[in-house]
């Protein structure tokens, strides 16, 4: 559906930028961006239910603890595969 709106000039060429940056057309980008909210407005209603954590692991087991280093690690590790990934696509 059509329709009209006005947005701030800033706001928008953010919104530009940032839907090139991603390859995307801009109503793609506000598409996703307006569903985004009103799926966060629905949730905050309490419509959908809480979650109860964790979402992993077996419930009526050991708590699993990961540390901030542990994030750091993981982290550190997902850049260096995803560089490794960027360095074969470039060599193609």
């Amino acid at each position: 559906m059509r329709t009209t709106g006005e947005l701030p000039e800033e706001l928008m060429k953010h919104a530009k930028a940032e839907a090139a940056a991603r390859g995307e057309s801009l109503k793609s980008l506000l598409t996703k961006a307006v569903a985004s909210e009103l799926g966060r407005s629905h949730r905050q209603r309490g419509k959908l239910g809480r979650v109860k954590l964790p979402l992993f692991g077996d419930p009526k087991g050991k708590p699993i603890k990961i540390t901030g280093e542990d994030i750091a690690r993981a982290l550190v590790e997902d850049d260096e595969i995803m560089a490794r990934r960027a360095m074969r696509q470039r060599a193609k």
